[in-house]
């Protein structure tokens, strides 16, 4: 029997990289207690850039932890523009070779996808 095509597949090489996404937040928290929507959002945010970067260990700018919570725990922004970076860790004995470093970008993001950006 043949393998499937996903398993001839070779893993790529991670590397340092730099995108910009769109979270739809809304989406994300809908159904979530009053009192828990803040903290949830820092949650999905973590999920979100550790499942794009292929990396466990994210840490959170303090510019978009304060963006999240501007409107207090209860009214998180339905959308927010953040920027990931996939960065190599200069700790010797940390668990993982790379982290993700997650940042807030400021403007207007109607219709903008994601974005590679020169790091």
């Amino acid at each position: 029997l043949l393998p499937n095509a996903q398993s001839l597949k070779m893993p790529k090489a991670m590397d340092t990289c730099c995108r910009q996404y769109t979270i739809n937040l809304g989406k994300r928290v809908k159904g979530t207690t009053f009192k828990r929507k803040a903290p949830r959002a820092l949650k999905k945010v973590k999920e979100f850039a550790a499942k794009m970067m292929n990396t466990s260990d994210v840490r959170i700018d303090t510019k978009l932890n304060k963006a999240l919570w501007s409107g207090g725990i209860r009214s998180v922004p339905k959308r927010v523009r953040v920027q990931i970076q996939r960065l190599r860790s200069d700790d010797e004995d940390a668990k993982e070779e790379f982290y993700s470093l997650v940042t807030h970008v400021e403007g207007d993001f109607r219709g903008l996808g994601v974005r590679v950006v020169e790091a």
